[in-house]
């Protein structure tokens, strides 16, 4: 079965090469507004796997920058009709379609008291990209499946390279630009269909990771719920410590991500935890130690920055989503319930 997702997932080399070209002068423009307002702290506002892109987001610009940033309750200005306090601040609203009503009303609001707004869409003419005194356009082209794919991977490599250009980061710039053309490299789409074979019956799994990577296993846990119905929950490894670990029965699915990096450590420490109890364990690596412990595994391409492997995991969780949902008779073009636009105040 040839769906619109698994197509659009193969489209994501091309559009992070064109989005990356497309915004290079706002990009500058944005860094010399944000040097002239120094700029202290960064609200990010958004909604769904527009939200995972702002986790990745808090991440790199914490961890490149050392600048806090939060991420924005919008019914703080939609239910409770509250202003803060913004000056000095970045305000950056993320919304695949650009008409994110609350997402929206952050950015009016931010503007109104202060701040610099920023706004990440893949339609310019949208009211978010309008009503921002920025936009960076995702340029990812039309994208007809509910669940996103290509646009996610844009937004987060809009905000990568804002944050390289911010910090003048020449090196994270240059992989930046060599990404387009390593995503895909060594990826064996025809065993990611064959390993999920055996999974056509699950209903219930979770998914973890740490660190910069804790984005990816929110929108994996998104891209499993939506695409196949599974319970898909995600976690971050500490986190899955303190309660969750109760949750675990022998044979019952968990993904975890692994990539080599300054996380690995500790994720790996929890791998062996989970083998130790027998659980069907889906481990996404780029190292073999961790590789060899999966009843099921897929190799990312080789990279210790936790600021690159988000990109090649979040195109392994997006194919094992599609294709298990193929898997069980499902189209995850149009899950039930679900419309590509959502609209919340």
């Amino acid at each position: 079965m040839s769906t619109q997702m698994w197509n659009e997932i193969l489209e994501q080399p091309a559009v992070l090469e064109s989005c990356g070209r497309v915004n290079e002068k706002v990009l500058r423009e944005i860094v010399t507004e944000v040097s002239r307002r120094n700029i202290q702290s960064v609200i990010i506002a958004a909604r769904g796997t527009s939200d995972h892109a702002a986790v990745y987001g808090k991440y790199v610009i914490e961890y490149e920058l050392g600048i806090p940033v939060s991420l924005a309750a919008p019914s703080i200005f939609t239910i409770y009709k509250k202003k803060l306090k913004l000056p000095g601040t970045l305000v950056i609203g993320i919304s695949q379609s650009g008409k994110a009503a609350d997402v929206l009303e952050v950015l009016k609001n931010a503007g109104e008291s202060g701040a610099l707004t920023v706004s990440i869409t893949n339609d310019p003419n949208s009211p978010l990209a309008t009503g921002a005194m920025y936009h960076l356009y995702c340029n990812a082209g039309l994208e007809k499946s509910v669940a996103a794919t290509k646009t996610f991977t844009a937004e987060i490599f809009l905000i990568a390279q804002l944050v390289a250009e911010w910090g003048q980061n020449s090196l994270f710039k240059k992989e930046l630009g060599q990404l387009p053309q390593n995503l895909f490299k060594g990826l064996d789409t025809d065993a990611i269909k064959m390993k999920m074979e055996r999974y056509r019956f699950i209903q219930e799994c979770f998914v973890l990771a740490r660190g910069i990577n804790y984005a990816v296993a929110l929108e994996s846990a998104l891209k499993i719920q939506e695409s196949t119905y599974v319970r898909a929950k995600a976690y971050a490894t500490s986190d899955f410590y303190h309660g969750p670990f109760a949750m675990i029965e022998k044979d019952m699915p968990v993904i975890v991500y692994a990539p080599d990096g300054p996380s690995f450590v500790d994720v790996m420490q929890m791998i062996k935890r989970l083998k130790e109890n027998l659980v069907d364990l889906i481990v996404v690596s780029n190292v073999n130690e961790a590789i060899e412990l999966g009843n099921c595994n897929f190799k990312i391409p080789q990279t210790s920055n936790d600021l690159l492997s988000p990109f090649y995991n979040a195109v392994i969780a997006q194919m094992l989503a599609c294709e298990l949902a193929v898997i069980k008779g499902l189209n995850p073009d149009q899950p039930r319930g679900l419309k590509k636009v959502t609209i919340t105040l």
